[in-house]
């Protein structure tokens, strides 16, 4: 499709008309949708909308699950916005001391840790309990220090805070994280205003410990079955090592799990 040109563009992007053309909708509609005044449109809409922006799987999903949302919705999980953390099942904290040859911890949907062992602590004392990882990473010097590909980790935590409260944008919880970083961080800023969506992956991270040196290391991220979108997050190297022997001297002084 040619697109209509409106004159000379000032900054990168499509223009509202251009997003209405390329997605077969009037610009009025697509206004109306802009500004929250159609809560009902179409899952044909959404999907033509997500072409034209050009929307990733993770994306579309977040954008059909904004489109679906009623007006006058309840703020979900308000039982929580006292701030109250949801607790950690005995289990779990059990898991946690039994792999304490591990980095362990685990988080709630907005990034705020729960419960971790030892060694997670060890890793970075940030992965304390009661500590919003995402707000400590923002704005402690000590975690740009420690991981070798520090944009890289922001822009996936960024996206991955979007996507893990989906459409409780408007929690409580989520507006103070946010307008309190906002205040605090231009570069949290920058990257929230990119509406990126990713969910929490596994992945691979480089890491400078100020104790046992570089680290690389793999980390994997689990849904915990039957809570309000806690995570199992574990960080491990492989068998035999640099990475493995550094954890295990990492390992051996301390309490085995904080909660």
């Amino acid at each position: 499709m040619e697109l209509r040109t409106y004159g000379r563009r000032r900054v990168v992007g499509l223009r509202r008309e251009e997003v209405a053309q390329l997605a077969g909708i009037s610009v009025d509609y697509y206004v109306r949708l802009e500004q929250g005044r159609d809560h009902h449109p179409s899952p044909q809409i959404l999907d033509a909308l997500a072409r034209a922006l050009m929307l990733d799987p993770p994306s579309t999903l977040h954008l059909h699950r904004l489109g679906r949302l009623p007006a006058d919705r309840p703020v979900p999980g308000s039982g929580s916005t006292d701030g109250v953390p949801e607790p950690v099942a005995p289990g779990l904290g059990i898991l946690l001391e039994t792999i304490g040859n591990v980095p362990a911890f685990v988080q709630d949907r907005f990034m705020t840790v729960l419960a971790a062992n030892r060694l997670a602590i060890a890793l970075s004392p940030r992965n304390a309990p009661g500590t919003n990882i995402l707000r400590e990473a923002f704005l402690d010097p000590a975690e740009r220090d420690l991981y070798e590909d520090y944009d890289q980790v922001m822009r996936e935590a960024v996206a991955g805070l979007r996507a893990s409260v989906g459409e409780r944008v408007d929690d409580p919880r989520v507006r103070r994280l946010v307008e309190d970083l906002s205040d605090r961080s231009a570069y949290f800023v920058h990257l929230w205003n990119r509406h990126d969506v990713r969910p929490k992956v596994a992945g691979r991270r480089l890491l400078h410990h100020p104790i046992v040196g570089d680290l690389d290391l793999f980390h994997e991220k689990l849904a915990v079955a039957g809570t309000d979108g806690q995570l199992l997050v574990v960080h491990h190297a492989s068998p035999g090592s640099p990475s493995d022997g550094a954890l295990r001297r990492l390992a051996r002084t301390g309490p085995s799990v904080v909660a």
